[in-house]
């Protein structure tokens, strides 16, 4: 039992204003959007981001339509720093996207901010100082007037250093750090001061960054600090009010969706809430919140599936399969009721009428995903049987997405034929579906080379009956394999690659590796391969071919097909 808090803390004071506006409004278009993956998202990771992980997430922030991409913390790592230098000489910025780095507001650190951003077609320099009563009397002893000098005096060097740079266009931000948890006439007060530095005017915009750097209330009093700042600030039409809500009560999509309605024209966050502590905003719940609402996002995730892997990846983080439109199950009921409502919902659906499925807030197809997982008769136990039978019988550790993708080979099985399905049956079913020896195309052995800094790879195979050797370079033996049979016209994407040490138990023989890969094609849904091998590298390959194999076989590019 918690003890009594009466004494230790108190309810957050609201804020005077009797005439809010925000309650009454709605959001009728996007914000414009700005991503900190790579820098709030990055700097709270247990392993940063090396080069080659930033540079693939930047490239997808870029597909999806971020136009305005935070990307690094230039004077605090030489990492950083190179990071920044080489977007810009490597040209890789395209020309309607424009970086942001951030820089505390001390001098040699702002110097150095301004030297990685040489050259850069248009920038975001982002300075900051920390604005509540703690800080100014802990952190900093400072008085209010101190802390004012403190953030004018860094906008005037940031002002002076790009006078010196020309080339660039130059665009201040300036966050009043723990925004929530300052005065409001002096957060007022400050970010005044730092306009009139800049010499904000409407074609030369501030951005005014306002924070809930720790959430300290709920939503709503959120929204009306924002809405009297949005009503009291000198150079409203010279400025651009940015929200940058935490999580710390769980409630950051609430308050960003609540600041906008209360005058915010910009959100920042992290593509699925990655951050500091509880984490940022979640940049993908908000936007399809809107696009539920019939408000377009102008973010592209039509393709959710493979933004969540490459977050994934790159973050080295799961995400819960529960997560809001993206997580595994989030589109799986394994209620009878729900999934009866669901079918029932499907049927009564009508292409050209607005979308009203029960249960279903998104039709899963606008996001990339399929139906199979909703209109399956699927339950928890029964899924999560198969699973622990495959393991604790044939060492076979299934990936969650795997998990959910056989189950359905498995409830289709018993449907047809009824009764108890076994471990025995399992399985077999488990070969017949990914391990047929008669499957379209078969391996037959392969040679790895390597030349320069690529691996190499010649692959003999057998392609419906007719043997092929196919070759291929890249990164590695499974890409170099993609490759390969992309050489033979069979044009596929690698999306996840997941690998289990595996016992010498039942019919699976010997077998000491077990390899997943999840693979999609033009015009094909995401399907798994699996390979068994003593070698991890040929049970990759066998895996690889597997699944090129079961996706010829859900396109009809085979006649038959062996199965239980």
């Amino acid at each position: 039992m918690l003890h009594n808090p009466a004494a230790k803390y108190t309810a957050f004071p609201s804020v005077p204003m009797a005439d809010r506006q925000w309650p009454s409004r709605t959001i009728t278009q996007p914000p414009i959007w700005m991503s900190t993956d790579l820098r709030d998202g990055n700097q709270s990771l247990f392993e940063p981001m090396d080069i080659e992980r930033k540079m693939r997430m930047f490239r997808m922030l870029c597909e999806v339509g971020f136009k305005e991409i935070e990307v690094a913390f230039p004077s605090a790592s030489q990492t950083d720093f190179d990071f920044v230098r080489g977007l810009i000489e490597g040209g890789h910025i395209p020309n309607d996207v424009t970086i942001e780095v951030l820089t505390q507001a001390r001098a040699p650190l702002i110097e150095r901010t301004m030297e990685s951003l040489r050259g850069a077609r248009r920038a975001i320099v982002h300075v900051y100082t920390a604005t509540s009563q703690p800080f100014r009397d802990v952190v900093f002893n400072m008085s209010k007037a101190e802390v004012i000098e403190m953030a004018v005096t860094a906008v005037q060097q940031i002002k002076r250093l790009a006078a010196a740079q020309p080339e660039t266009e130059w665009v201040l931000e300036y966050s009043p750090e723990t925004f929530t948890a300052t005065e409001l006439d002096f957060a007022l007060e400050i970010c005044d001061a730092v306009t009139a530095a800049w010499g904000a005017m409407p074609d030369n915009k501030v951005i005014l960054n306002l924070p809930t750097t720790v959430e300290v209330a709920t939503p709503n009093i959120y929204a009306d600090q924002i809405e009297w700042m949005h009503r009291h600030l000198a150079r409203r039409d010279s400025v651009i009010i940015s929200l940058h809500p935490h999580n710390d009560r769980g409630t950051a999509v609430a308050a960003a969706e609540l600041g906008l309605m209360a005058g915010a024209d910009r959100v920042e966050g992290c593509l699925f809430g990655n951050g500091e502590r509880t984490g940022n905003v979640d940049l993908v719940t908000l936007a399809l919140n809107m696009y539920t609402q019939g408000v377009d996002p102008q973010l592209d995730f039509s393709d959710i599936n493979a933004v969540a892997r490459t977050v994934e990846h790159c973050n080295q983080l799961p995400i819960h399969p529960r997560h809001p439109y993206v997580g595994d199950l989030v589109f799986t009921a394994f209620s009878g009721s729900h999934q009866d409502a669901i079918k029932k919902g499907f049927a009564a659906q009508k292409a050209a009428e607005q979308w009203s499925v029960p249960y279903l807030p998104i039709d899963p197809a606008d996001v990339g995903r399929s139906y199979d997982s909703v209109i399956r008769v699927n339950s928890q136990s029964g899924k999560g049987g198969i699973a622990y039978l495959m393991e604790a019988e044939y060492g076979v550790v299934m990936p969650r997405r795997l998990q959910v993708e056989f189950s359905g080979v498995v409830q289709a099985h018993a449907d047809k034929h009824g009764g108890e399905v076994s471990a025995t049956d399992i399985w077999a079913l488990f070969s017949a579906t990914y391990l047929d020896a008669e499957a379209p195309v078969r391996y037959r052995d392969h040679h790895l080379f390597e030349h320069g800094s690529a691996q190499g790879i010649r692959l003999n195979v057998d392609i419906n009956g007719t043997p092929h050797l196919l070759t291929g370079e890249g990164n590695g033996p499974i890409d170099a394999a993609v490759h390969a049979l992309q050489g033979a016209g069979i044009d596929i994407q690698v999306r996840s690659y997941e690998e289990r040490s595996m016992g010498a138990s039942g019919e699976a023989g010997n077998a000491s590796a077990c390899a997943f890969i999840e693979i999609a094609g033009t015009g094909s849904k995401e399907m798994f391969g699996v390979g068994i091998d003593p070698n991890i590298v040929t049970a990759s390959i066998r895996a690889l071919l597997s699944g090129v194999s079961r996706m010829q076989w859900a396109r009809g590019e085979v006649s038959s097909r062996q199965a239980a």
